[in-house]
Formats: C-alpha cells, sequence, structure tokens
C-alpha cells in the first residue's frame, strides 16, 4: 500500500459565498472551475483545478476560517501573484522563512489562510 499523490484540497466558506469564491479563486488566483456532480452540487460549494491540484470549497453553516492549516500553492511568480492579491483587495504578508524558497501568506475572501510559495 501507499500513498500516490493529493488528489484535492477542501476548503470551507459560508453558506451562499460561491461567487466570492469565483471572484479570488478564479479570477485573482487564475483557478478554472471545474462543474460539481449533480448529487454534490445541491449542497453548495465550488469546485476548482489548477494543473494537478483540485480545491473545493464547500459551504458550512457553522463556518469558521482556518488560520493555522491551510494549503501552501507552489507559484511560478510570487511578486505576480501578489500583486493579484492586492489588487484585488486581498492583503499579503511575508511568510516565514524556509531554505530554497520566497513565501507570503494571503486569506481569502472568507479569512482562510493560503500559503503561497516560489522555489529559488
Amino acid at each position: 500500500m501507499r500513498i500516490l499523490s493529493l488528489h484535492h484540497i477542501q476548503l470551507a466558506m459560508p453558506r451562499g459565498g460561491e461567487d466570492r469564491a469565483r471572484v479570488f479563486y478564479g479570477g485573482v488566483l487564475g483557478f478554472d472551475e471545474v462543474p460539481k456532480p449533480a448529487d454534490l452540487a445541491k449542497r453548495g460549494g465550488v469546485w476548482f483545478r489548477a494543473g494537478t491540484l483540485d480545491v473545493h470549497l464547500g459551504a458550512d453553516d457553522d463556518f469558521t476560517p482556518a488560520k493555522k492549516a491551510h494549503p501552501a500553492l507552489l507559484v511560478d511568480d510570487l511578486e505576480a501573484v501578489k500583486r493579484a492579491c492586492e489588487t484585488a483587495g486581498h492583503t499579503t504578508d511575508q511568510g516565514q522563512p524556509l531554505e530554497g524558497y520566497v513565501r507570503a501568506d494571503v486569506h481569502d475572501p472568507f479569512g482562510n489562510r493560503i500559503e503561497l510559495l516560489q522555489r529559488l
């Protein structure tokens, strides 16, 4: 038995946040929206894909943002991603040093922490 790869990450958002998720994940970060299967679509939420990474945002009636637990997205141009975030009104913070990378943190429209990394 062995793990082959990461299939997707799931983040929560408040019910009804789909349009805000589309603006941030699709518009700012450049993910493509992926249609949800019909039996899951009735629950709300929205799914995205960039390359081999899928991000699922699920609607949660008792939503609390993830401030510590987070996805870390590997990017090819950290400064460009930071500019896109800041232009859209999302403040970025310098991430903690990690050998071989430059990093930044941003929060999605719901307060979930997203780490951004670029290899040096």
